[in-house]
């Protein structure tokens, strides 16, 4: 085996071995990459390894964190760290071993985004008292192997065609890159991963301190007051990835629900009886999270409206893709798809478990039967619209809960209209729909930036087809352990894991079949959604860089406050680094800009070390606490010492984490 690295911008072959360098090619930004002259191995069996197991890991991570926060983050970063640093042991490897490993691990952690919006509202609404494993893992599995599949038509379409950006997986290769030239970078992923289990050991397993500071104030029982900021490494991580600007408008949100929606509703109607603190979450829960489903219902309408001429390209493309198969033997190795006709037959195989889960829920085969195609057909079309949208703007920022919830709100519709409003199981087969359709788009939106980070590196498409075939497979038989793990332990739904977005979808299924929504406050939600999308079209028309996300406004509007202000909190030290960098930059040249890419990564992987090491304690923890059903067995103190602790622990961790990021400018 040959193992290739990059220097400077060529490439040469690793330990002094020499080759003639015309067999390297320019891509279509003149960099260099692996041509398709060139073959590497790169499903290998240490590969195919090494990315199940990261697939796992990162996958209950991101269950973890998407049931306690309601937003999830890409692991491709994180995932091609640790492929490199664990890789590098053995004798042999390479670039394009260490990028099928993270595209099999950053399928998992998709998969788990999708399977954490949807199927825990089964749990929420009583349908089910434990996951059932066999119906969780083909949910996950059938949607999972449907984005990958759907993605193969689009792959030439949207990243060799139309060239779109796909900014993750552009860094995702950078950072390849870098590793192949050597470094210690790994380091920070460690650091953060120790820290982020250490606090959530000593916060949720040994109750040392309090994970909440909260205060409130009622005066005269009309004026109400509230802050409060939840005390998790992660969440500060999750403002940190987001960046200011999405940080910015879920805690806008969250200003809107707690500061004026909940004011405003106790001055008008009076406060129920209890503390402040009790008053203002009972107010939340019972009407003002209903703004958030609302404002989602209408982001989610108008990411297909605004999208209609890119889903009309993404869907002619993949068609005539199918239509116009290729004799692969003709085809250069770097432009090698899983054959079209592989596809299809694979595509109407996935049609059969679907049908068979949707029939042994509804009894009913014509139902069954239309539920499986609306479900084939809807996944098709977001695969497409999560496709495009991971091009231009990123996978962790793409509207895969906007499309869920036009999903879920139109299959409960044409449902309600089959079955009946009596019918028992009306919400639950449209959160399956939604299920299966969210998986497809979760794992198409990573997918796209896994095969653009492939397309710049010289990798072959089949080869990174198959591993995320892997990763969803390894995520897919794990993930409902996980689920059950955490639900018998923690309860899902609870406040230890509210899932936000599981919630809200289940809010939206029984409230169109069995009513009890506060629909005055749906009606209000969708006022605002529509005036967010009036102000963001205005800051397009002035060429703003700062643009207003109805969907991202929308989550804040629904989680708890305390979520909005920790991620809040880490938006606002991903400011002050740039910030700083800015400061230091005078002459923006190659050095400035390589010493930003050096500090950005620097402080991304500590963010992610932060909350892979928290989610993970957090699943351990479950364990314990599952089988004594005792949240307090690891408690050393009869009563935590208070918030004060916390705060002073968590105020350290951002203080470290921006003085990562800035000292690795500095070394630049």
């Amino acid at each position: 085996e040959i193992s290739l690295g990059l220097v400077g911008s060529e490439m040469c072959i690793r330990d002094s071995l020499l080759i003639d360098k015309t067999l390297f090619m320019k891509n279509e930004n003149q960099q260099p990459y692996i041509g398709p002259e060139i073959k590497l191995p790169e499903i290998t069996i240490k590969a195919f390894i090494l990315g199940a197991v990261l697939s796992v890991i990162l996958s209950g991570a991101n269950a973890y964190l998407g049931l306690f926060a309601g937003m999830t983050v890409s692991a491709s970063i994180p995932a091609a760290v640790l492929s490199m640093a664990i890789l590098k042991l053995f004798k042999n490897s390479n670039i394009l071993e260490n990028n099928v490993v993270q595209t099999a691990a950053s399928a998992g952690e998709s998969l788990a985004a999708g399977v954490i919006f949807t199927i825990p509202a089964l749990i929420i609404m009583d349908y089910w008292t434990d996951f059932s494993y066999l119906e969780t893992t083909l949910i996950g599995l059938c949607g999972g192997v449907l984005g990958v599949l759907f993605t193969v038509p689009l792959r030439s379409a949207l990243i060799v065609r139309q060239k779109l950006q796909f900014p993750e997986g552009v860094a995702t290769a950078e950072v390849l890159k870098t590793g192949e030239r050597g470094g210690d970078s790994v380091k920070y992923l460690v650091w953060g991963g120790l820290a982020g289990a250490l606090i959530k050991l000593a916060e949720g397993g040994l109750k040392i301190w309090q994970g909440l500071a909260e205060a409130a104030t009622l005066a005269g029982n009309k004026v109400y007051l509230y802050a409060g900021v939840n005390l998790s490494p992660a969440l500060i991580a999750v403002g940190y990835i987001v960046g200011l600007r999405i940080a910015i408008l879920v805690f806008a949100g969250g200003v809107i629900s707690w500061w004026i929606a909940i004011p405003a509703f106790i001055a008008i109607n009076g406060a129920p009886d209890g503390t402040a603190t009790e008053i203002g979450g009972a107010i939340w829960n019972s009407q003002i999270r209903y703004l958030g489903v609302g404002a989602m219902v209408v982001g989610g309408l108008w990411a297909l409206i605004n999208l209609r001429s890119a889903i009309g390209y993404a869907v002619k493309s993949g068609i005539a893709a199918i239509k116009g198969v290729k004799d692969q033997g003709k085809v250069l190795r770097t432009e090698l798809d899983t054959p079209m006709s592989w596809v299809i037959i694979a595509i109407g195989v996935m049609i059969v478990p679907v049908f068979i889960i949707y029939l042994r829920e509804i009894g009913n085969v014509p139902i069954s039967a239309l539920m499986a195609i609306l479900m084939i057909i809807a996944g098709f079309l977001f695969s497409a619209v999560a496709g495009y949208m991971a091009g231009l703007v990123g996978s962790s920022n793409n509207p895969i809960s906007g499309v869920t919830i036009a999903t879920i709100l139109t299959s409960s519709l044409i449902l309600l209209a089959l079955m009946g409003s009596g019918a028992e199981k009306g919400p639950a087969a449209a959160i399956m729909i939604g299920a299966v359709v969210c998986c497809a788009a979760a794992i198409a939106g990573d997918n796209m930036q896994d095969l653009k980070s492939g397309h710049i590196l010289g990798a072959t498409p089949r080869n990174q087809q198959i591993m995320q075939m892997v990763g969803v497979v390894a995520a897919a038989l794990t993930l409902p352990l996980v689920l059950q793990l955490l639900n018998s332990a923690y309860g899902i739904g609870s406040d230890t894991l509210p899932a936000p977005q599981a919630a809200l979808m289940e809010s939206v299924a029984v409230g169109i079949f069995r009513g009890g929504l506060p629909w005055n406050m749906v009606y209000i939600g969708m006022g605002i959604g529509v005036l967010i999308i009036l102000a963001d079209e205005y800051q397009a028309s002035k060429n703003s860089d700062f643009r207003i996300p109805v969907l991202a406004v929308a989550v804040g509007l629904y989680l708890p406050f305390e979520l909005d202000s920790a991620i809040m909190v880490g938006g606002l030290i991903a400011w002050a680094v740039s910030r700083y960098q800015a400061s230091k930059g005078q002459a923006k040249g190659a050095e400035f800009e390589e010493a930003k890419e050096k500090s950005n990564n620097a402080g991304l992987l500590f963010a992610s070390g932060l909350i892979t090491g928290e989610a993970l304690i957090g699943i351990v923890l479950a364990i314990p606490i599952a089988i004594y059903q005792d949240t307090n067995i690891l408690a050393i103190l009869t009563q935590p010492l208070g918030s004060y602790a916390g705060l002073l622990v968590i105020s350290g961790i951002c203080y470290w984490l921006y003085s990562i990021a800035k000292r690795e400018f500095d070394k630049a």
